[in-house]
């Protein structure tokens, strides 16, 4: 019986161990991987604002399909944009229309009826 306790204890060990070397080498899992960027967060939000002509309202640096980036949602209109800014060189990267977070009325349900509190 003690065999097996030890067994289990060891293999939760070096799943522990391992997770957490896997977890620190990956840039995502690690804060400080924007220190690597050339450019500040400051400086992305003021790219993403003047390409798209509006207000930034979130934004993250993020690393994803091996690339780290600059993630900045703004805000024109009643348009909402994701746009990724390059962390070494400032370039806008990608602009697109973030449909996920448009035409979001809160005063109507699914099927249009109004449930404003203004009766």
């Amino acid at each position: 019986m003690n065999r097996k306790v030890y067994q289990v204890a060891l293999a939760a060990l070096a799943t522990t161990v391992l997770g957490s070397a896997c977890a620190a080498a990956l840039p995502e899992n690690d804060a400080l991987a924007v220190a690597s960027a050339k450019i500040s967060l400051t400086q992305a939000i003021a790219a993403a604002e003047q390409q798209v002509g509006g207000k930034a309202s979130k934004a993250e640096y993020e690393h994803e399909n091996g690339q780290s980036v600059f993630e900045v949602e703004v805000v024109k209109d009643q348009s909402v944009m994701d746009v990724k800014v390059d962390p070494t060189s400032g370039q806008v990267l990608a602009s697109v229309e973030d449909k996920a977070d448009q035409g979001n009325d809160h005063d109507k349900d699914d099927h249009g009826n109004d449930h404003d509190d203004d009766d």
